[in-house]
């Protein structure tokens, strides 16, 4: 697979430090990343696309990731959005036996749709297991402590958005 076009598809509403422990080591093992940020799907989105994309953008500025890994907007089905841009493979996190149940289901039906495409799953480092973006939201909304599970760009817009100092 090497020399193969890579994504990390997702909502990334927002994208926490365990996004991009998924994201720098799929970097790792294939060179470059293309994190493709969904403009919209079937959650209910507590930031826009655009927002979305630029804490993205910002994020892995921070983390130093932005010479491997570049970000997108892509709409529709994840295999019609890879056939067009020419990627091959897609990267997704793991974390529970309910995120691999989902990410079965959903394996099998873009196997369905696209044979050609092929997914692949990595585990986050241990402290990064327990974080999702649902999780961060919660405890930014209820004024919990976020530094250090999400970017300075990230922690910043969930003050925002929550009134949080």
């Amino acid at each position: 697979m090497s020399g193969a076009r890579v994504v990390y598809p997702g909502t990334f509403d927002p994208m926490t430090r365990g996004h991009i422990d998924i994201a720098e080591r799929a970097a790792d093992i294939f060179g470059r990343l293309e994190v493709a940020v969904v403009r919209e799907s079937g959650k209910q989105m507590a930031f826009p696309a655009e927002e979305r994309l630029e804490m993205v953008r910002a994020s892995l500025e921070e983390a130093g990731l932005s010479a491997r890994v570049t970000c997108t907007l892509f709409d529709g089905l994840l295999v019609d959005y890879m056939r067009r841009s020419g990627a091959t493979v897609y990267v997704r996190g793991l974390r529970a036996n309910s995120d691999f149940e989902y990410e079965f289901q959903m394996q099998l039906m873009n196997r369905k749709l696209a044979p050609e495409i092929t997914g692949i799953y990595l585990m986050p480092s241990e402290n990064n297991m327990y974080l999702s973006s649902t999780v961060v939201k919660e405890l930014a909304a209820y004024g919990g402590c976020i530094d250090g599970l999400v970017t300075a760009a990230v922690g910043s817009a969930l003050r925002r958005m929550f009134g949080a100092g």
